[in-house]
């Protein structure tokens, strides 16, 4: 982008490509898509644009947004841990290895260090009940300047999240969005830093935004069956909204750390409508995913559907990623 273009013009550019940037269960992407990209690779243009990526060791910092069931938290910090610790093979830092196989233009891969590094809990609701996209920023603002020594502002390795409460209604969020992405402006945070915002989706729309363990009711299509009935795969901690959460902050995750200014790793010539690591696998969670199937995973005695293990005996069912190197659709319970 020019440096000559004026402030308001590039707000005005940021806030589009904000609306873009986003983890969206659509019908015509999820149900009735024609292309599937898991084995695939003449479909995909997937290019560097000599962005930076988080090669530094990443300190991340939690906003949980309202009131907040304790065990539902306890399950997502264990997803974040199970990132940079070992599990049985095969697991959620395993899964990751796909996303470290992206540089930047030095050569360094995205780190493989992620340390949760500062919670606050925004229970008063500061900014209302219903959110704006940009709100985020402002939630941000809010809570590091509350709380500098348990929430600092870290222009150097901090990456923020901003995880809101069933209750709270954000824009966009269950029709069109589930999460998204992206960075701070200056003129409201005072400086740049990379951010993602992912909602609980169990009380508002779990047919959405957390699928496959709760289905669209108007999607069109019925669940895929096996012996001739129709089965909703079962949550593996035991909550479609919490265990739906992971796979999208999973997502988001991913696509942050391979794309955090929007000009690194994405396929597509708009940076305003990037499709990035994680939208280009949106559904396949194992060989042969697609098309409304997740693909081939693992079911526990119980029925609970998961592809990777995590911390303390944790399961997830975490979405694939674009795999550079294979050219295709990826995660570490591929059977081929």
């Amino acid at each position: 982008m020019q440096k000559k273009l004026r402030e308001g013009h590039v707000l005005l550019l940021s806030l589009f490509c904000l609306s873009s940037l986003a983890f969206s269960w659509s019908q015509d992407n999820l149900f009735n898509q024609a292309k599937n990209y898991e084995g695939s690779s003449d479909l995909v243009d997937l290019q560097y644009h000599m962005g930076p990526v988080l090669a530094a060791p990443v300190s991340l910092y939690i906003i949980w947004y309202g009131r907040w069931n304790q065990n539902h938290q306890a399950t997502i910090r264990d997803f974040i841990y199970s990132l940079s610790y070992s599990s049985p093979y095969p697991s959620v830092a395993d899964w990751w290895r796909t996303v470290r196989l992206y540089t930047d233009q030095t050569g360094s891969n995205v780190t493989g260090n992620i340390v949760l590094s500062g919670e606050f809990s925004d229970s008063r609701y500061s900014h209302g009940g219903y959110l704006s996209r940009l709100a985020m920023q402002s939630i941000i603002k809010s809570a590091v300047n509350a709380h500098p020594r348990a929430l600092p502002l870290n222009p150097h390795n901090g990456l923020y999240l901003v995880l809101t409460s069933g209750d709270v209604q954000v824009q966009d969020f269950c029709r069109a969005v589930c999460g998204f992405h992206y960075f701070t402006f200056p003129t409201i945070v005072g400086v740049t830093v990379p951010y993602a915002w992912v909602g609980y989706s169990g009380t508002q729309c779990p047919g959405m935004c957390a699928y496959p363990f709760a289905w669209p009711k108007y999607s069109g299509k019925p669940p895929p069956s096996t012996n001739g009935g129709n089965n909703i795969m079962r949550a593996p901690n035991g909550d479609p909204g919490v265990d739906g959460m992971i796979s999208v902050l999973a997502h988001e995750l991913a696509e942050v750390s391979s794309n955090p200014l929007i000009n690194a790793w994405y396929a597509g010539d708009d940076p305003t409508s990037p499709s990035e690591i994680a939208d280009l696998c949106l559904g396949v969670y194992g060989t042969g995913g697609g098309g409304g199937f997740v693909g081939k995973v693992y079911k526990d005695y119980w029925g609970d559907g998961y592809n990777v293990n995590g911390v303390k005996g944790r399961r997830f069912l975490l979405q694939w990623v674009w795999n550079p190197v294979k050219r295709r659709c990826f995660g570490p319970n591929a059977i081929d």
